[in-house]
């Protein structure tokens, strides 16, 4: 059935751009001199190596400049001017930077409510894993989330969905800005999908056991979005852009696997964790592979006997999509309930301002009641929210 009328899209998974002032406003003044702003820059080079002929805005961090602002921020442009530019505020929509913006080009693209991953921080706040001064670093990590609770969606409650990042770098710091930020209203964690890659440890360890208490205590869950573990896809240096734009999915596979046969959820059985922007259509395929080298190889290859790896990812593992036929096909296999529906507003995945109408012809074969799940309820029921 299509859409009915009074169901509120939820997308967990759009990007926000950080306004100049973003960090400034809410860095202790000791820090603001080093702290992220943005400045003027002449003669920029984006991610391709390509001199820019118009002076860029980039931001300035500790001395170091980072080109590229307002990444892939394309919303609204053709498809044939996409890329991982602009390097300007003047040349994006204001809804990719302005809060009350933001909800006006929800409304044109008929979403209720999104969860916002951020630009400068890069997705999983893992940016500033490069400080210098690690207690500049933390200070920038508490602005960036106190920017998000107390202005970004401060400015449209129920609307804009809190979600915060972590000091990465420190287990113990990073479980106690878990506890601030939940008493603020934070309503999800973004956090890497690997991070071995980063130079930290992996899920096999009980260093991330203070955040995983932190988050199963609160209800919230751990928000992996793919790329975020600084180590795209790809088959070599000369390969297009296509090759990992196509196969970036396999990250969230890869996770998946990791999480399913680590300690993670045998040690907290409620914790919860979104795959984002990962797909849903690899989901069957892999659980029957898993449950197969569970059956076949767990006198060798697993030290966890007692719940099969499906088992698990059908209590503690969402998958979120844009545009599958696939997935949707199969979503009995993967179960209705761990199904989430994501824009990626204002990057060019996106399909703003068509979304809603998209979802309604991609939606009309599935019953009204396994719609409302897969664009309302189920993040509701994850993110703890009341549309």
């Amino acid at each position: 059935m299509p859409l009915q009328p009074d169901m509120k899209i939820i997308s967990v998974d759009d990007h926000l751009i950080e306004h100049p002032m973003a960090f400034q406003n809410h860095l202790p003044e000791k820090y603001k001199e080093l702290g992220p702003r943005i400045v003027q820059a002449a003669g920029a080079v984006d991610v391709f190596g390509n001199a820019e002929d118009t002076v860029a805005e980039v931001w300035e961090w500790e001395g170091r400049r980072y080109v590229n602002a307002a990444l892939n921020a394309i919303a609204g442009r053709p498809k044939e001017e996409f890329g991982f530019e602009p390097m300007r505020y003047d040349q994006i929509r204001p809804g990719c930077y302005i809060p009350a913006e933001r909800v006006k080009d929800m409304d044109i693209d008929g979403i209720w409510a999104a969860l916002c991953f951020p630009t400068f921080p890069r997705f999983a706040g893992t940016r500033f894993l490069e400080g210098e001064d690690k207690d500049l670093a933390l200070a920038c990590v508490r602005a960036y989330n106190d920017f998000v609770l107390d202005e970004w969606c401060a400015a449209a409650p129920g609307r804009l969905i809190p979600m915060v990042i972590l000091p990465l770098w420190d287990g113990d710091l990073a479980a106690h800005e878990v506890l601030r930020t939940v008493a603020k209203g934070a309503k999800a964690i973004s956090f890497p999908e690997n991070p071995v890659p980063l130079g930290l440890p992996s899920w096999h360890t009980g260093h991330w056991d203070g955040v995983f208490a932190a988050a199963q205590e609160a209800g919230i869950p751990l928000c992996m979005h793919f790329g975020t573990s600084g180590k795209p896809p790809t088959t070599g240096p000369d390969a297009p852009t296509a090759v990992t734009l196509s196969v970036y999915p396999c990250n969230s596979m890869m996770a998946a696997a990791d999480l399913l046969f680590s300690r993670v959820f045998h040690e907290f059985p409620q914790l919860k964790v979104a795959l984002s922007e990962g797909g849903i259509g690899w989901i069957p395929f892999l659980l029957e592979r898993m449950d197969y080298v569970f059956d076949r190889h767990s006198a060798h290859a697993t030290r966890y006997k007692d719940v099969l790896p499906s088992e698990l990812f059908r209590r503690n593992i969402w998958g979120c999509y844009i545009d599958e036929k696939k997935g949707l096909q199969d979503r009995y296999e993967i179960g209705v309930d761990r199904i989430l529906y994501e824009c990626d507003y204002p990057h060019s995945d996106s399909l703003w301002p068509n979304s809603r109408n998209h979802l309604n012809e991609m939606m009309k074969d599935v019953p009204d009641e396994e719609v409302r799940q897969i664009v309302q309820t189920n993040a509701e029921k994850l993110l703890n929210i009341s549309a």
